[in-house]
């Protein structure tokens, strides 16, 4: 059984928890187990996903807790081998399901900032309760001990994966159509992500303010912010402030064709968050063969190699950020260089087959592990 927060929208939680359901399906089926995937926050109904080749169905509840958790119940009173909780914040569901069934095995999902502070209760005391608690990067799984009083011995790491749409398509490339309001000529610095007031650690605004140093030696440079949010228009104002907002494009609602040209067409891709857990878009940059600069912390310094892949930066230092661009910007060469690295280190770690095998591991380790 999958308790996910959402599934269908778009989001890094929302594509690893799909790329988790696709391999536990898969995982189900060959054991000869039937699977049960129910969504919080996805629209009322059944509905079929396809990841790849693998396809699979999830019921949503509508933003109804009450219907959720009821479900959950119900789905305990069948008796699960394993129940997979894809957020920390749906550890409660999986310790009530205990009231109806005590014999299955738990797995909770981590991704980053969530877990950065002590969790509350039940949230905090549920989370312990799970047999296994997996992050995807050294820092989530420092932070679940540190922060959250989990053993060592109950916490894996597990690099999320490159999603097999963008490799498929990688595969056998085809021309995009750039979307409306991209600049039809320049150095494109691009950045994708969701602009959400409290999500500025992924410091759009930076960037923005970095524009005006880097506009002096790449007089040509544009910078692109792909996504939307509530702190749409604080950005915008800040791009008219620092008298940027000629060389600024902001762009929302785009079709995954549109999101590849624009991967396609920059020179840099740039996110230089202070909280992410891990960062797909950096996998995403990579795979176009992409330099990428992000920030030094959280779960990115486990995705860049700095000085190799691309470049990491303080959160905020608006010099270190500009220079890191300039650098770029001013010698294609070696920034070519280093997206032909991003795109073989990517091959070697972060390919969803890669994800596939170790998640399939430890889903063995859990249910065959003896108490």
């Amino acid at each position: 059984m999958g308790l996910f927060t959402e599934m269908l929208s778009p989001g890094g939680v929302q594509r690893v928890g799909r790329h988790v359901a696709a391999v536990a399906s898969c995982y189900a089926a060959e054991r000869g187990d039937t699977y049960r995937f129910l969504s919080l926050n996805d629209p009322q109904g059944l509905h079929p996903v396809r990841v790849g080749s693998s396809e699979f169905s999830v019921s949503g509840y509508a933003r109804s807790k009450s219907q959720f958790v009821a479900a959950a119940l119900r789905v305990a009173g069948r008796k699960p081998s394993l129940v997979i909780a894809v957020h920390p914040h749906l550890a409660p569901i999986f310790w009530a399901m205990k009231t109806r069934s005590r014999k299955f095995r738990s797995i909770v999902f981590a991704h980053g900032i969530e877990v950065w502070q002590p969790l509350a209760w039940p949230r905090g005391p549920a989370l312990r309760q799970a047999d296994l608690v997996i992050g995807p990067s050294g820092d989530t799984v420092q932070h679940l001990i540190s922060e959250q009083g989990i053993s060592a011995g109950k916490v894996a790491r597990l690099a999320w994966g490159l999603d097999p749409e963008f490799e498929a398509r990688l595969a056998e490339p085809a021309q995009a159509k750039l979307p409306l309001g991209f600049p039809e000529y320049g150095r494109i610095i691009l950045t994708v992500g969701r602009w959400d007031p409290a999500e500025r650690y992924k410091g759009a605004d930076t960037l923005i303010a970095a524009l005006p140093q880097v506009l002096q030696t790449a007089r040509d440079a544009f910078l692109v912010l792909v996504g939307d949010g509530g702190d749409r228009p604080r950005l915008e104002r800040l791009a008219h402030e620092v008298g940027v907002s000629e060389r600024t494009r902001f762009l929302r609602g785009l079709a995954q064709d549109e999101l590849f040209a624009c991967y396609a067409n920059c020179e840099v891709f740039a996110l230089p968050s202070r909280g992410e857990g891990f960062g797909l878009v950096y996998l995403e940059a990579m795979a176009h063969a992409k330099p990428v600069i992000g920030g030094a912390h959280g779960g990115t310094v486990d995705v860049i190699e700095d000085g190799v892949t691309g470049w990491l930066v303080p959160h905020g230092d608006i010099e270190s950020l500009a220079r890191s661009l300039e650098s770029l910007l001013a010698d294609p060469g070696r920034a070519r260089e280093m997206g032909a690295r991003g795109l073989e280190h990517l091959r070697r770690k972060f390919s969803f087959q890669q994800f596939r095998f170790q998640l399939t591991q430890l889903l063995d380790s859990v249910l065959n592990r003896k108490y």
